[in-house]
């Protein structure tokens, strides 16, 4: 008679031990924002990924939205709809106030249950990117490349079919970051000072041709050494695109907010 109770006792305490474990099990660290495509894993090749960054960072340029893509292996223990707000919160991806940031989330080993696709959209985008959009995206457009293990096809095809939604509102205007400002302020300074030098030495040399013709004897000048003058537009050009080549070496997001809005997938029959 007692041997029944002490067996339900015995797999009450095993039960409660195993949620006790898995509620202690580590989640996943947010990796760091570098770039704008990570890739944890080696989904992609290394081409590959640079083909999507500049892809990213030029649509960002034109357009201020950013959009970033995370392939991680697994979100474990946590579904990957806990684990990616977690992502947009610490990214804060888009910017501060428009909220215009996307976040396409890749976990390669996931179990079913856990889902293995999922793109996370910012407040302002989501009257175009709504939960539909983002789920047809997931299931109609990057699924049946994945299903190919065509990753960087569904990737690209993804964050293509996300851009092309996004271009249906209307944000503000993209501004410019403040170290592109910066050397383009210190080029319009550089020309003022070089034009402002060329006004100088043209007067100097005006004036000496004048006083030379008043003279009786002839007077050689040496000719006038134009080699600073000459070589300020390549110095500042030369100072200008290493400013903007390597712009996205200090990516990070602008400070936008996300509130769980978007959809979850898979890429399995």
């Amino acid at each position: 008679m007692n041997a029944l109770p002490r067996l339900l006792w015995v797999w009450m305490l095993l039960f409660l031990l195993a949620c006790h474990a898995r509620a202690q099990a580590p989640f996943k660290p947010v990796p760091p924002l570098r770039t704008r495509v990570t890739d944890e894993v080696g989904m992609l090749t290394p081409v590959q990924r640079q083909q999507l960054e500049s892809a990213l960072a030029y649509y960002e340029t034109k357009t201020g939205s950013q959009i970033a893509v995370l392939i991680v292996a697994s979100t474990e223990p946590e579904a990957i709809e806990q684990y990616g707000i977690r992502v947009a919160d610490t990214w804060k991806l888009g910017r501060a106030g428009i909220d215009d940031g996307v976040l396409l989330i890749v976990a390669k080993d996931n179990p079913k249950a856990l889902r293995r696709l999922r793109i996370e959209a910012g407040r302002g985008v989501q009257g175009v990117l709504t939960d539909a959009q983002s789920k047809r995206i997931l299931e109609d457009t990057i699924a049946p490349y994945f299903r190919q293990q065509d990753w960087y096809g569904g990737v690209h095809a993804g964050v293509g079919a996300i851009a092309v939604l996004l271009d249906h509102e209307s944000f503000m205007a993209p501004r410019r970051r403040a170290g592109s400002e910066m050397a383009g302020y210190i080029v319009l300074a550089f020309f003022a000072v070089a034009g402002l030098i060329v006004i100088i030495v043209a007067f100097i040399v005006i004036r000496a041709d004048r006083r030379s013709r008043r003279t009786s004897r002839p007077v050689r000048r040496a000719p006038r050494d134009t080699t600073y003058v000459d070589s300020a537009p390549a110095f500042a050009f030369s100072n200008d695109d290493s400013s903007s080549s390597d712009s996205s070496s200090d990516f990070s997001g602008d400070g936008g907010s996300f509130d769980g809005g978007g959809a979850s997938g898979d890429w399995s029959d």
